[in-house]
């Protein structure tokens, strides 16, 4: 089978053209109207630079190229039947099994005695509050779209099928939403709750951590020190020799 790319922009690309054939304006607009984007990066000049290794493998292919107007060209793209085969191999692969994902906050805590105990708690508290304040909006936010009639949503070339008409935003559409959200509050407990440790029970432990921070610390200040003082002493010497030499 046709070897795939990786990025979540061509899942999204190939999901799309199964939906139905369109061309990359559209998907833009749609990925966007639907906030999907939130889930998935979106940039104009990645999205056609997928669409072409997407096509360069045969799972899109060119349906048809129009012209409205003084607009330039677009070239509407269908769904191949390898593109079928790789989107559903795909989706079953990541629905179905979990991978190991670096965040960049889970780095961060495997380095967490770089700072000071007493930093760590202020950087930690500001951190759930910024979490606080996003879960809100989360929040508000799905229950905005979810009283929205499906219609609203939809693109100006999309024709809903009869049995939708009317019918409220499905929750199936925004579950990468509530995805986020839970694993945002899960997050937002965890940080609370690891202040919650060191500032209440001490947790590290916090002098140990406090003085191995302080040593490394004092150590890597003196060894700068050190270097500024044999860079200062190089300086010295090099000018001396000049002045010999002249």
């Amino acid at each position: 089978m046709t070897a795939r790319p990786s990025t979540p922009l061509a899942l999204a690309v190939l999901a799309l053209t199964f939906e139905r054939p369109m061309h990359p304006y559209e998907m833009a607009a749609l990925l966007k109207q639907r906030h999907k984007h939130e889930s998935i990066k979106l940039r104009y000049g990645s999205l056609y630079t997928v669409i072409d290794a997407l096509a360069a493998r045969g799972l899109i292919s060119p349906l048809e190229t129009s012209r409205g107007g003084r607009r330039p060209e677009r070239t509407v793209y269908m769904l191949t039947p390898d593109g079928r085969a790789q989107l559903g191999t795909w989706m079953r692969e990541l629905i179905g099994t979990p991978a190991k994902e670096f965040s960049q906050f889970e780095a961060g805590l495997s380095l967490l005695p770089v700072l000071p105990p007493d930093e760590a708690v202020v950087m930690l508290r500001a951190r759930a509050e910024r979490l606080r304040d996003t879960v809100a909006q989360m929040s508000a936010q799905i229950e905005q779209v979810g009283a929205q009639e499906l219609s609203a949503l939809t693109g100006p070339d999309e024709q809903l099928p009869t049995p939708l008409l009317g019918q409220k935003f499905p929750p199936i559409f925004m579950v990468e939403s509530e995805f986020r959200r839970a694993l945002l509050s899960a997050e937002l407990a965890f940080v609370d709750d690891l202040v919650r440790r060191i500032t209440e029970e001490g947790w590290g432990p916090v002098g140990l951590w406090r003085d191995v921070q302080g040593m490394c610390e004092t150590n890597y200040r003196a060894r700068i020190d050190r270097g500024s003082e044999l860079a200062k002493t190089a300086g010295r010497r090099a000018r001396g020799a000049g002045t010999t030499r002249r």
